[in-house]
């Protein structure tokens, strides 16, 4: 893989297998896409199977494992025909940060509008704590914007942790409201920055450098559009590699993203080349999925078929 593909931000606004919408593609085409109505949508649509488990119907606990969002919007609108914007929140099914920023990439490259999901660790939820986050970027044709599609307007004045900030034009970089996994991996790395405070929240064995650096993996695959599930293995996951090795794979892996966001020439090409060239870091055809329900199994992309164990 090579050439100016991998580095225009157009690239960015063609659906992946996981983005596209497939027959629902009017129903995204019919939606507005400022990050402020993006966000009422996203939300209409998906609770976070955690953070709003109050409000779901405890039926709709699996559509947590519907990676695809043409599977998403089915289930959503089975669930209710109500207009996704103000749908009434026992109407939503189950989700994460990574469907609602499926939602939003989705919904910003029907529109033509480049768009990718990042993966960090949010300040912003839990004082003292770095929350695993997925958010999305747009290409507003001068840069990249970042913003959470979890977050209403009036949350970045008064975030739960923090300075106040604009949800919806995130602040960038290491001291951000949220770092991404390269950024705090490479810290780590050059400068002993501690992460046993970085991982999923109230899960302490899903938590610190080796969480971090996983992560960093998850980032770049989907940063080259394969938006998979934050709870699937593949690759250096499954093959035994630990240690330095895994270590060093980080390094390099978090070298070329830190690069390539900071528009060093050639840098994205050379992500874009590594990722397709190294078996070891996208994902293929089959990857382990470990569900949050405490279901394990493997999932057949090509197929879009998950067999569960048992």
């Amino acid at each position: 893989m090579g050439g100016t593909d991998v580095v225009d931000p157009a690239w960015w606004a063609q659906h992946s297998p996981y983005s596209d919408p497939r027959e629902h593609a009017d129903l995204l085409a019919g939606l507005c896409t400022r990050p402020q109505d993006v966000h009422a949508a996203a939300t209409g649509l998906i609770a976070h199977y955690r953070a709003d488990a109050e409000t779901l119907d405890p039926a709709r606990l699996p559509t947590i494992d519907l990676r695809w969002l043409d599977r998403i919007l089915t289930a959503g609108l089975e669930a209710s025909p109500a207009p996704l914007p103000g749908r009434p929140h026992a109407d939503r099914i189950a989700g994460c940060c990574r469907d609602h920023t499926l939602f939003a990439v989705g919904l910003l490259r029907e529109h033509a509008v480049p768009a990718r999901s990042r993966i960090g660790f949010a300040r912003y939820f839990e004082p003292g704590f770095g929350v695993d986050h997925v958010v999305v970027e747009r290409w507003d044709g001068q840069r990249w914007v970042r913003s959470d599609p979890e977050l209403g307007a009036d949350f970045g004045a008064a975030p739960a942790a923090g300075e106040p900030f604009d949800p919806f034009d995130m602040p960038t970089g290491l001291d951000s409201p949220f770092p991404t996994a390269a950024e705090l991996w490479a810290a780590h790395r050059r400068d002993g920055l501690d992460l046993a405070d970085y991982g999923v929240l109230g899960v302490p064995e899903l938590r610190g450098r080796d969480l971090v650096r996983h992560y960093v993996l998850l980032e770049v695959a989907h940063r080259r559009r394969d938006e998979v599930l934050l709870w699937d293995l593949w690759g250096v996951a499954l093959d035994g590699t630990t240690g330095e090795e895994a270590d060093r794979l980080a390094d390099e892996v978090a070298d070329l993203l830190l690069r390539a966001d900071a528009g060093e020439p050639g840098a994205e090409e050379a992500l874009a080349r590594r990722y397709a060239e190294d078996p070891r870091l996208h994902p293929g055809t089959r990857v382990r999925t470990l569900s949050p329900l405490g279901r394990e199994g493997w999932t057949d992309l090509a197929a879009r078929s998950t067999t569960w164990d048992g």
